[in-house]
């Protein structure tokens, strides 16, 4: 997740990799599920809005016919498609099922024992399911925490999971409730190398769509190229402000994005801080309030409250 140059010089690898920036959207739901419009449409209207790439993952459950959907059809010169699903089998310690996103899952993918979105006998655990879905090549995260009702002991027991859903678009407009830093943050501090997704989780039934995306670092625009980005930490998300540059560098984080009024560090326990202004582009903050965190990221807010995460630095 971040080059380093003599132990000095730390850059997020997402400003360092070769290709350039791919928007796309990694929690999306059709009437194949319990979404509102066709898969054809939703891909439709994603690239209409100008997305890049797109991942259909309906829920995994019997009830929908365990839906892999086949989205390649909807592929086109400038934008394409990876096939994904929100995987579901439980419980977790609330009692209820678990919401894994899958993305780049193969076509045959098992069915889990999830006739519904019920507890039944001899499911198989959260923490199987992620692992199978990781070793059949899937790109994983822990859905949207705080709406679930995770637990710490739940998101410790995820060990194969590659990242924390930390914004989720739906779960801030139907129900305030879209955060998963806190879990995000704790898991780092225990030395989990994860990475931050933010994402839509749009069912287009409510305002839950292009609200939240990633902006993945990759050569090409295919789900091959896009996935080994994804796994490689490769990416930052956003709600529309840009993230240009995140370098480390004499114990200070110098920060190049587009104009923004507000650039936080967030590390270890209380160890936060941030500089504010007008139409920043450049921001700059000395470390010594960061001596004792192994890990920190980046916040970038703009005049309109539209935030912009980079992925977390181990230092």
């Amino acid at each position: 997740m971040m080059d380093c140059n003599q132990g000095i010089v730390m850059r997020l690898s997402a400003f360092t990799a070769p290709g350039r920036f791919w928007r796309g959207n990694l929690h999306t739901h059709s009437d194949r599920s319990d979404g509102v419009l066709s898969p054809e449409e939703v891909c439709r209207r994603y690239r209409a809005e100008g997305y890049d790439f797109l991942a259909l993952t309906d829920h995994f459950v019997g009830r929908f016919g365990y839906p892999i959907v086949d989205t390649v059809p909807y592929r086109t010169e400038g934008f394409t498609t990876i096939l994904g699903a929100e995987l579901h089998s439980g419980p977790m310690q609330n009692g209820e099922l678990w919401h894994i996103l899958a993305v780049g899952l193969p076509p045959d993918f098992a069915p889990s024992q999830s006739p519904d979105f019920s507890v039944h006998p001899g499911m198989e655990t959260g923490p199987e399911i992620a692992a199978r879905a990781v070793a059949a090549g899937a790109f994983v995260a822990i859905a949207h925490p705080q709406w679930s009702g995770l637990t710490l002991a739940d998101a410790r027991s995820i060990t194969a999971a590659h990242a924390v859903e930390i914004y989720n678009h739906g779960c801030a407009n139907g129900c305030d409730r879209p955060d998963g830093f806190a879990i995000a943050d704790l898991l780092l501090s225990e030395g989990r190398p994860l990475t931050m997704i933010a994402t839509d989780d749009a069912h287009f039934y409510e305002p839950d769509h292009f609200g939240g995306w990633v902006m993945v670092k990759a050569e090409e625009n295919t789900p091959e190229a896009l996935l080994a980005s994804l796994k490689a930490g490769t990416f930052y998300s956003t709600q529309g402000p840009e993230l240009r540059d995140v370098v480390i560098e004499d114990n200070r984080v110098i920060v190049e994005s587009s104009a923004v009024v507000s650039m936080i560090v967030q590390g270890q326990g209380t160890a936060a801080k941030a500089v504010h202004g007008h139409s920043m582009t450049r921001s700059e903050m000395p470390l010594d309030r960061f001596a004792n965190s192994p890990w920190l990221r980046v916040t970038v807010m703009d005049a309109a409250g539209k935030r912009a995460w980079s992925n977390p630095v181990f230092r």
